[in-house]
């Protein structure tokens, strides 16, 4: 039953290091297809070397890296043996740009490739990379690092991403790679670019070619998409509005439920007959995280389903211990809360998030934070006084966002994602003033996996076991 060459089950990426290498090599392992989030992997590398590489894997990655001149400047400059002193900030990290140096180029390339060769490590199992269509500044080292670890998929959500494939085809051959950019205010879109044989100055062999899945949640997207060869992917994931992470606005306008969450109708729900219609392999996302769900999913059509929320929270994620405890009490006392953010982040699509003491939900500690933007995943460039390009992000200090032309409105209720999901990992960053900055949880909204995976599994599970748990009642597959 259905393409034994295609996984039934996709891990979710998630977060910033969530669905780190650890977690996607454990769901590979198991024949399924694990991802690494491709979140701020250069921001991951030069703090977790800063903060001395325990184990050592991150260094056994750069010993692999095809030019040992990159990798060693990217270690001379941020591994600190024995890790920083107790209160000192990491080094700052350049933020996406037009125009990025050759340092952040060369730190982004690494990042991702260590992440994803780590992930690959010693088996031959299907390992994936997430990308955010919004961040765009950073998509283009990212993607060309995680081919030179031999990346398996490439999926990429929140967004419309049309160039993705004809990328994939340029860089895998190591030919200078183009993406547009969205500029505010500018009669057309900007282009980074990043030409890899300059950046590597040696000869490499082809690289194979990942299969890129585009993340939709209408029918109508996925139709632009498939519809011309440049644009295709080569499958899809159909996610819900009750999926973690950021979700597609409500369509039409706005509104909100007594709670303050987007409401979200009949209209908002892709139509999976024309979704199936375009011969593509795809996958369900959003409530798919139960055996009778994946079942299900099949029975619409699709090769199976990703889940996110299970991985999360199994053993093998990259939560601290602190938030997995808290997060796993809190789901057995049926007392966790996930909630749609309309607001939460910059990026002016709604956010899943777990409300919870001590981290950015808590509105004592989101008004106490000081409000800045030093790693800047989410800004955007906008054509400022005189026709010069500037950056803004409405997560930074209000004043700053306006005088640069932002509108007031747009800042209420921002946060700091890329500070706070940093946190969520144990790589916080600690100001000179001695403010550390504090977590934002997300998980999907459907937690009826996770409650019933936790009556078998009291204590937690790992990522294998939900595997087989989600995997149990779907037929063997022969081939």
């Amino acid at each position: 039953m259905g393409d034994a060459s295609l996984p039934v089950i996709i891990q979710g990426g998630m977060g910033v290091a969530v669905s780190a290498w650890s977690l996607a090599r454990a769901v590979a392992l198991t024949g399924q297809l694990g991802v690494v989030s491709g979140t701020a992997l250069d921001a991951v590398l030069a703090r977790r070397l800063q903060d001395g590489d325990p184990g050592g894997h991150l260094r056994r990655a750069l010993d692999r890296f095809p030019v040992p001149e990159i990798a060693e400047r990217v270690r001379a400059r941020y591994f600190r043996p024995g890790g920083r002193q107790p209160g000192q900030s990491y080094l700052p990290i350049s933020k996406p740009s037009l125009s990025p140096s050759r340092a952040s180029l060369e730190l982004a390339v690494v990042g991702n490739f260590a992440e994803v060769w780590l992930a690959k490590e010693g088996h031959d199992g299907r390992v994936g990379i997430n990308y955010l269509e919004k961040v765009q500044m950073a998509t283009l080292p990212a993607a060309y690092g995680a081919m030179l670890a031999g990346v398996d998929y490439v999926l990429m959500g929140a967004g419309i991403p049309r160039e993705i494939p004809h990328l994939l085809n340029k860089l895998a051959r190591h030919e200078r790679g183009r993406l547009s950019v969205d500029v505010h205010g500018a009669d057309a879109p900007a282009t980074v670019e990043l030409d890899p044989k300059d950046l590597l100055r040696v000869t490499l062999a082809p690289l194979r070619r990942p299969r890129f899945l585009a993340i939709v949640s209408a029918h109508v997207l996925a139709s632009y998409l498939a519809r011309d060869p440049e644009t295709r992917p080569d499958g899809l994931v159909v996610e819900g509005p009750r999926a973690g992470g950021h979700n597609a606005p409500p369509r039409g306008r706005l509104t909100l439920d007594e709670d303050h969450q987007p409401v979200y109708g009949p209209r908002d729900e892709a139509d999976l007959e024309k979704i199936a219609a375009l011969g593509l392999p795809f996958w369900l996302a959003g409530t798919y995280g139960t055996p009778d769900r994946v079942v299900a999913a099949q029975k619409a059509g699709a090769a199976g389903v990703q889940v996110g929320t299970l991985f999360a929270l199994s053993h093998d994620s990259g939560f601290t211990d602190e938030i997995r405890g808290e997060l796993l009490e809190r789901l057995g006392e049926g007392t966790l809360d996930v909630a749609t953010d309309a607001f939460a982040s910059p990026t002016g699509f709604p956010f899943k998030v777990a409300r919870l003491p001590e981290t950015l939900t808590d509105a004592v500690a989101y008004d106490a934070r000081p409000r800045l933007c030093d790693l800047g995943y989410l800004r955007v460039p906008y054509v400022g006084e005189g026709g010069a390009i500037g950056y803004r992000c409405a997560s930074e200090p209000v004043q700053i966002y306006v005088r640069k032309g932002g509108a007031l409105q747009d800042t209420v209720g921002r946060k700091c994602l890329c500070n706070a999901l940093t946190a969520n990992v144990g790589i916080a960053q600690t100001r000179r003033s001695g403010y550390t900055e504090l977590p934002l949880v997300t998980l999907g909204s459907d937690l009826r996996g996770a409650r019933a995976l936790l009556r078998e599994h009291p204590h937690g599970w790992t990522a294998r076991e939900a595997v087989a748990w989600l995997t149990a009642a779907v037929p063997a597959r022969v081939g």
